[in-house]
């Protein structure tokens, strides 16, 4: 089983130092730290290695807000890091390489958002070769430093060599995050060798070359730099980042604040978020305190590793149902609080910032996503994001027959028209209302207000409001029928259903590359037994087959 769960006393890979207003994350990989049947050699990474990367992005915005800066560079002589590891690659199931992919390219969006959010500025100190992966974590970066030294150079071989392409979003970020010239960015792409020192300046592969004996002082002076224009708090104090509790049973996963319960009847996944006792802490001090028990925190924590977990350990499970359980009123005094703390307070903003992470990470997520909005529900605020996300909802209409609990109730908050983006750059709500402008206002000026299901369906907020008599039939009918289709094809329904209007840096990467990826992962010209991952390092060359599909 993945457990993405880690801590910095278990990292094998990564050596972290803090020097505040400076943290200096040196890739250090162990060569046998990898799965039985390869060796990480030059700073090759697979997931593990990924994953206390991923750690430490988190622990660095959560726990040490006095860090302004961050200098990610490798702990080996001559290398910076040669991406992922060939032979991972060739061996791992197709399920694996493409959620690899795409957890490697959060990890990344996480890194670029510490720099455009946090006031935490990320600088690549290239000081050896970067070769695909490689040369894509530094471009996560804000900046990127390159060792002058006539050896070290920024590749992507992937294309020439593998016969796939760089798989966390390198191709796009050279165009459009780092503007190289579309003609030069093609060379660069099939230059297996890859570009050296003042020409990948000039070209705009890296921002500044600098020699072997001024890198470390140049690379000082940046990252104070870089610290100094921080608008982070000076006299801010992290909160520990404990281990996350999580209960695995048979059909149960088990977190503060979350349960999942598994139906492997109906390739589904029931995970029902319990609202707050009450509104929670109000003031700095008290969020302080209560740390990563913050309801809103911990919620995010947990739905974050579920996503993850079942991403990959459960496979055949191929809808997440969102249910929810508490005081709509308690929610709606939480998601206020978050709001009004984040305008000022480090902590507050982080955790808002987490939680747009997380919805983007629900929204790339390759499973059906049903809302169930049920007496007892509390889907306000930022839990009300589940529901306008959700492929299909569903909300009862009334009372149910028996049942003591009120019909049950939407409320949206000012957390839905802005601070929660897509991958897309617009709300959920716009993408709702995409082209329809007047529905979008309609629905605004409900703002704060209760909706019951009848006009919940009218303003387009859930897909159908459904009486007691038609309840159970209604969701029983639509879960066993997505159960009955073809995965594949509702992935790539979803995935084109679910992010309409403009298109980012980000929505290209995973509507895209990962689609393009996902394919090219299955061709023969790469996977098959002639294809360039498997005959990769053997001395013979690859045969691939000449037709252009």
């Amino acid at each position: 089983m993945i457990d993405v769960r880690t801590s910095p006393d278990r990292y094998r890979h990564w050596r972290l130092e803090l020097e505040p207003p400076i943290a200096w994350l040196a890739m250090d990989v162990d060569e046998a730290g990898g799965a039985p049947g390869y060796e990480l050699k030059l700073n090759s990474y697979d997931l593990g290695v990924d994953v206390e990367l991923a750690d430490a992005v988190q622990r660095l915005r959560f726990e040490h807000p006095d860090v302004r800066a961050v200098v990610l560079t490798s702990a080996k002589e001559k290398v910076f890091c040669a991406g992922a590891n060939i032979r991972m690659l060739a061996a791992a199931t197709h399920h694996h390489k493409v959620n690899f992919c795409k957890f490697t390219n959060e990890t990344r969006n996480a890194i670029e958002d510490a720099s455009a959010h946090s006031g935490q500025t990320w600088i690549a100190a290239v000081n050896g070769a970067a070769s695909g992966g490689g040369y894509e974590l530094a471009l996560a970066c804000d900046r990127i430093l390159l060792v002058d030294d006539g050896s070290s150079a920024v590749a992507f071989p992937e294309l020439p060599l593998l016969a796939v392409l760089p798989g966390t979003g390198g191709l796009t970020r050279v165009v459009d995050k780092r503007h190289v010239r579309r003609d030069l960015a093609d060379v660069f792409a099939t230059k297996a060798e890859g570009v050296y020192g003042a020409q990948a300046e000039r070209w705009g592969l890296v921002d500044e070359v600098v020699p072997r004996s001024r890198f470390d002082e140049v690379v000082r002076t940046r990252a104070l730099e870089a610290a100094e224009a921080s608008d982070r708090q000076d006299d801010a104090r992290g909160i520990e980042w404990r281990t996350l509790q999580r209960d695995l049973d048979t059909d149960t996963i088990t977190y503060p604040h979350v349960d999942a319960q598994l139906d492997g009847s109906l390739s589904a996944a029931f995970v029902t978020i319990s609202g707050p006792v009450d509104g929670g802490p109000a003031e700095v001090a008290g969020v302080a305190a209560a740390g990563v028990d913050w309801w809103p925190l911990a919620v995010a924590r947990a739905l974050d590793d579920l996503v993850l977990h079942l991403r990959f350990n459960e496979p055949e499970i191929g809808t997440i149902v969102w249910k929810s359980a508490g005081e709509l009123g308690a929610v709606v005094a939480a998601d206020e609080v978050l709001r009004a703390l984040a305008e000022h307070d480090w902590l507050a903003r982080e955790v808002v910032l987490l939680w747009k992470r997380l919805l983007k990470r629900i929204d790339v997520t390759s499973r059906s996503l049903i809302a169930l909005v049920e007496p007892g529900s509390c889907f306000a605020g930022i839990l009300a994001e589940l529901v306008l996300g959700a492929d299909r909802s569903y909300m009862l209409d009334g009372e149910l027959e028996g049942d003591p609990r009120p019909a049950p109730e939407l409320v949206l908050t000012a957390s839905s028209f802005g601070p929660l983006p897509m991958p897309n750059g617009i709300t959920r709500l716009e993408s709702r209302c995409w082209g329809r402008d007047d529905a979008l206002a309609k629905i605004r000026e409900r703002t704060g207000q209760r909706i019951d299901g009848r006009e919940a369906e009218e303003l387009g907020l859930v897909t159908f409001a459904r009486d007691d008599i038609d309840w159970d039939d209604e969701v029983r009918i639509a879960l066993e029928e997505r159960a009955g289709f073809s995965p594949d094809a509702l992935t790539a329904m979803e995935a084109n259903h679910r992010f309409v209007g403009p298109e980012t840096l980000e929505s290209k990467i995973f509507a895209r590359l990962s689609a393009w990826q996902n394919w090219i992962f299955q061709r023969p010209n790469a996977t098959g037994p002639d294809g360039a991952l498997q005959r990769y390092g053997t001395g013979t060359r690859p045969i691939y087959d000449p037709v252009r599909v």
